[in-house]
This record gives structure tokens, C-alpha cells and sequence, in this order.
């Protein structure tokens, strides 16, 4: 009962402080007059990815690489098959063709990069410096791509995800003081939900990974899962697509990244034998679907639902 006190207590911690800084951080970017645009390429998709680098870094320096790592592949996993299949089955997705072509072949090239660190065995401080490098590259070039061109349909996209976050505009000293609010409760709630999966695993006799590919996977996702979904119901499925691609390509270069550049670490060999390959897969898999008609319909939904709840099976198996 401890163990699920912690777990509990931990993923309300990450769901509740990780809405509160991405509210908190949007609302003070636009007290600070930033662009739409900026506020969606960069706050959102990082604000929502928040819970996963925070318990990834305390996974990782509490010595548990299996929960660090499994976090990240497990979320990006959830992301494409369980939030877009959702997302997809409340509504279909409409695909942005330029937004796509751009950001979904980083995504692919994003996952390459995952799956060569796996392969290698372990992700040190080197390699964390190169995830996070192409990410502030591929930040750079699509803010300049996109001030030059004055306005595109990706542009767009990213306007319309920072319109995306719920809740009012506060004030400048209102706004500072909710996202570092919800900063303190996500790095509390991480502590908790990495202390008790690790006593779950424990427990139950499951490796640290599986239970980070899944438990602590899951959980911090669910931010990912409340803006899809809202935007779905306003008839934006772009940008719930644009949140889960951006969202993927962030965990791979940013939160890897950061977290292997505060402690290195080894990649546990059942992650590098099935569920890297279960990743690259699945974003194979949504961009076949984004491109089959420029639209992801409730049929693809279902079977991204269907193939996540049988892959949870097999771990759990």
C-alpha cells in the first residue's frame, strides 16, 4: 500500500505541477509580448515534456538508468500509439503536409539517433551533448525558416499550440509564480514516483525498465494526453499531432540529452533488444498513417490503441 501511495501521489504530482508550468510559462511568455509562434515551437513542447526530464534526471541520479531510459522510450511509444490513437478515435487528425515533411523527418531522425545510443550500450556525456546540440539546431533553424518566410502553415501549427493550453492569462508576477509553483510540485512528484517504482519493481519482480517503459511512461505523458485531446474537440488535430511529434522529439534530444550529460548511462539490454525497435516502429508507423490521405482517421486510431494494448501485454507477459 506504501509502494501505491507513492506511485499515486507521484504521477498527481507530475499531472498537476507539470499543468501549472506550462500554464505558468505561456501566460509569462505573453506578458513578455512572444510570439505565438515561438510560445508553441518551444514552451509547449517542452512544458509538456517537463514530467519526463524531471524524473529522468531523478531516476538517473538515484541510479536507476532502466527507469531513466524506459521513461523516454516508453513515452514516446505512448505518445504515437495510446495519446494520437485516443486523440485519433475522439476525432479524426488532420495532417499539416508542410509541418509533416519538416518535423516528422526529425522525429524519424531523432529515433535513428535513440536506436544507434541503444545499440551502443550506453549514452555518456558525449553523446547526451550531441542529442541536445541537434536539438537547439533544429530549434534555431525552424525559428529562422519560419521568421524569413513571415508565416506558413507549419508557423500556424505552432500558433495554434500555444492557444491550445487552457486557462486564462494572469499577470507577469502571477504567471512566474504558478510555473515555478508547478516546477516544485513535478520535481516532488517525480521523487515519489521513481521511489516507488522502484519499490514496485521490486515487489512484483519486474525489471526497472519495464516498469519506467510503462508506470512512470505513462504517467508522465499524461500532459501530452490533456492537450490532444483539447485540441481534437476545438477541431485542431494538427496541433495534437504537432504536440506528440514535438513532444517526441524533445524526449529523445532533450531529455536524453540533459539526462546523459548529468549522469551517463547504460542502456538495460531489454530495452535494446525489443522496445527501441517498438519506438521506431510506431513513428514509422504515424507517419504512414499522416500521410495515407493527409489524415489520421478513427480506423488508424483504433489500431494504434489495439497495438499499444497488446504491447503492454507482452511486457507485462
Amino acid at each position: 500500500m506504501t509502494t501505491l501511495g507513492l506511485i499515486i501521489a507521484g504521477l498527481a504530482g507530475l499531472v498537476i505541477g507539470g499543468e501549472l508550468l506550462v500554464r505558468g510559462a505561456v501566460s509569462a511568455a505573453k506578458a513578455f509580448n512572444i510570439s505565438p509562434m515561438v510560445i508553441g515551437l518551444t514552451l509547449v513542447g517542452f512544458g509538456t515534456s517537463t514530467p519526463e526530464l524531471v524524473t529522468s534526471l531523478q531516476a538517473a541520479l538515484s541510479g536507476s538508468s532502466g527507469i531513466a531510459i524506459g521513461n523516454v522510450v516508453g513515452s514516446n511509444i505512448g505518445n504515437i500509439l495510446l495519446i494520437l490513437g485516443i486523440a485519433a478515435l475522439i476525432a479524426p487528425v488532420t495532417v499539416n503536409p508542410v509541418a509533416l515533411k519538416r518535423d516528422g523527418a526529425v522525429m524519424l531522425f531523432a529515433t535513428i539517433l535513440c536506436v544507434g545510443a541503444a545499440l551502443i550500450g550506453d549514452i555518456g556525456r558525449l553523446g547526451g551533448l550531441l542529442l541536445l546540440s541537434a536539438l537547439f539546431i533544429y530549434l534555431a533553424l525552424t525559428f529562422f525558416v519560419e521568421r524569413r518566410a513571415n508565416g506558413t502553415p507549419a508557423s500556424a501549427v505552432y500558433e495554434a499550440e500555444s492557444e491550445a493550453v487552457p486557462g486564462p492569462d494572469f499577470s507577469l508576477f502571477s504567471s512566474l509564480a504558478i510555473a515555478v509553483g508547478g516546477l516544485v510540485i513535478t520535481i516532488f512528484g517525480a521523487r515519489l514516483l521513481v521511489s516507488g517504482a522502484v519499490s514496485a519493481a521490486q515487489a512484483v519482480g519486474l525489471s526497472e525498465a519495464v516498469i519506467g517503459l510503462t508506470i512512470v511512461a505513462i504517467g508522465t505523458s499524461m500532459p501530452e494526453l490533456a492537450t490532444s485531446v483539447i485540441a481534437v474537440r476545438r477541431r485542431q488535430g494538427d496541433v495534437a499531432l504537432g504536440n506528440v511529434i514535438g513532444s517526441n522529439i524533445f524526449n529523445i534530444l532533450g531529455i536524453l540529452g540533459v539526462t546523459a550529460m548529468v549522469k551517463p548511462m547504460a542502456v538495460p539490454p531489454e530495452i535494446v533488444r525489443f522496445d527501441v525497435w517498438v519506438m521506431a516502429a510506431a513513428a514509422v508507423l504515424l507517419v504512414t498513417f499522416a500521410k495515407t490521405g493527409w489524415r489520421i482517421a478513427r480506423l488508424e486510431g483504433a489500431v494504434m490503441v489495439c497495438l499499444y494494448i497488446g504491447y503492454l501485454g507482452w511486457l507485462l507477459a
